[in-house]
């Protein structure tokens, strides 16, 4: 995370009263001041159809900041940070997100908090809020002239530099069609660089470090295609349900939920061609280039190259799917996705990788398996029953950040016995100090004006090309037979079929 200091900001929060805005939002501000990292002048401004007054939200905003104080041990000085001294003003403006006279206060409000800026305050707003209401808010925030777009994104435009930042939650867009027009809308009134995308996956510190992993190393980028790489494997598991978001899932499912972004997002950084430099936008181009290769599932392929389920009921974990809150109770909505993806490029060519993420699985798991071919020759086959294990690269995304390397050493006492060991990194016991959360980093970087961690608006398109195709296929299938795995498992048995018929097996714990 960069150590400067964010330049004066006005930082506009839609859906401020909301649960991102408690348990995200504030407390990574809350942490950035305590690094010292937010500007002298940080003023934030919350809107919200709920009626507040700008002492509710401050009362809002300071039980954040006591939750988080209550989980951690800090410092005097930490634990002496409050309202007054993490935001310079603070203030609420209540309004139906559709309200043109909304806008027209806030603008009042804005301006108000510019003239008490010693040097140019930047806005940035943040969509904290579901997303069919993005569009509303962005035609609004453009017809109340507060997109910065007024002079047409001129090179000359005085105004460039100190153009207001736009953060948009996930989902960007439910299929191919709606994120094309969703960036459509966007760019009419904003320009691309005002633009940031969140994913938080990409926040985290273990996804950071896969590109410094690959090419801060000389010797993996070598090795790193097809000649050496047998498959890879992505696996982002959780163990809980669906919790009290029941009805989302009823719209979404995991395949939008997870794949279309982080998962492919997890892909494209382990997959994509080296950048000319570390810079916002030859990391993000070459991001696009790796996700414009990667092959569509078509309708035809759809049944043998994905497979989808929906947790039952289990004693181990309780409900089902179909019983939690909001769900209707034939539902054909997936909490289990696994796929299996083609790479149509030089590198790749012949290189299987294989995704899964679900529900209500065996624990709490991402990381990234590189497994590496066969020796060409096997030596040992006097001594043990059948070659030695395949080298595998396991990046650990959460939550036991790390890398482990687990490779083939002869066992002590024996002639000629082979056995597989891991060689262990480990963030936490090397440097000895607490990973920033994934939203501390986003927010800083995009008061900096830096998006190399913020999808480009093509990338977002290219993802949804493949997930499109998926869904479209699953519509043509007959209806699964749900639920299909119990909690707690590692997910429904063609699961294991998709990657045994390869001759591998999935990497469980």
């Amino acid at each position: 995370m960069s150590t400067e200091k964010a330049p004066s900001t006005t930082m506009v929060i839609f859906g401020a009263t909301g649960d991102l805005t408690k348990r995200k939002l504030i407390p990574a501000l809350y942490r950035l001041k305590t690094l010292d990292l937010l500007p002298e002048t940080f003023n934030i401004v919350g809107v919200a159809t709920r009626g507040y007054s700008d002492a509710d939200f401050r009362s809002h905003a300071e039980k954040a900041i006591d939750a988080v104080k209550a989980k951690s041990v800090s410092e005097e000085r930490e634990q002496s940070i409050g309202v007054d001294t993490l935001f310079s003003n603070v203030r609420f403006v209540s309004t139906p997100f559709d309200k043109r006279e909304g806008y027209a206060e806030l603008a009042k409000v804005l301006d108000s908090l510019d003239a008490g800026c010693t040097t140019p305050c930047s806005r940035l707003y943040y969509l904290a809020t579901p997303p069919s209401f993005f569009p509303i808010i962005i035609e609004q925030l453009h017809s109340a002239q507060l997109s910065g777009f007024e002079g047409g994104g001129r090179a000359d435009d005085p105004q460039r530099d100190h153009a207001p930042k736009i953060i948009i939650e996930k989902p960007f867009g439910v299929d191919m069609e709606s994120a094309q027009t969703l960036n459509a809308l966007v760019s009419r009134h904003f320009r691309e660089e005002q633009v940031y995308r969140i994913d938080h996956y990409l926040g985290k510190e273990t996804v950071q470090n896969i590109l410094f992993f690959r090419f801060a190393n000389g010797i993996y980028e070598p090795i790193w295609n097809r000649r050496y790489i047998d498959h890879v494997q992505i696996t982002a598991a959780e163990a809980i349900g669906v919790e009290n978001r029941g009805k989302y899932f009823e719209e979404a499912g995991i395949l939008r939920d997870m794949v279309q972004n982080h998962l492919l997002q997890l892909l494209s950084l382990v997959a994509m061609e080296p950048p000319i430099s570390m810079e916002s936008e030859a990391i993000r181009s070459k991001k696009v280039d790796l996700l414009d290769s990667i092959r569509a599932i078509t309708s035809e392929d759809v049944a043998t190259n994905s497979v989808r389920g929906q947790y039952g009921p289990s004693a181990k974990t309780g409900a089902g799917y179909r019983d939690e809150e909001g769900v209707n109770k034939e539902s054909q909505i997936e909490t289990f996705a696994a796929l299996k993806l083609d790479i149509d490029n030089w590198r790749w060519s012949g290189v299987p990788f294989y995704l899964r993420t679900g529900k209500r699985l065996g624990q709490n798991l991402t990381e990234i398996a590189i497994h590496f071919k066969a020796v060409p020759h096997c030596m040992f086959t006097e001594t043990i029953t059948g070659c030695p294990e395949n080298n595998i690269l396991v990046l650990k995304i959460q939550p036991d950040e790390g890398i482990t390397f687990q490779f083939n050493v002869k066992r002590p006492g024996s002639s000629n016995y082979v056995e597989s060991v891991p060689m262990d990194f480990s963030y936490k016991e090397s440097f000895k100090t607490k990973l920033p959360e994934a939203y501390e980093r986003l927010l800083l970087d995009c008061m900096l004006g830096d998006s190399t961690l913020f999808p480009h608006k093509a990338g977002i398109e290219s993802s949804w090309r493949i997930i499109t195709g998926i869904l479209d296929g699953w519509k043509e299938l007959p209806k699964e037979d749900f639920p299909n795995y119990s909690g707690g498992s590692w997910g429904p048995e063609a699961s294991d079929t998709l990657i045994e018929k390869d001759g591998r097996v999935w990497r469980n714990p």
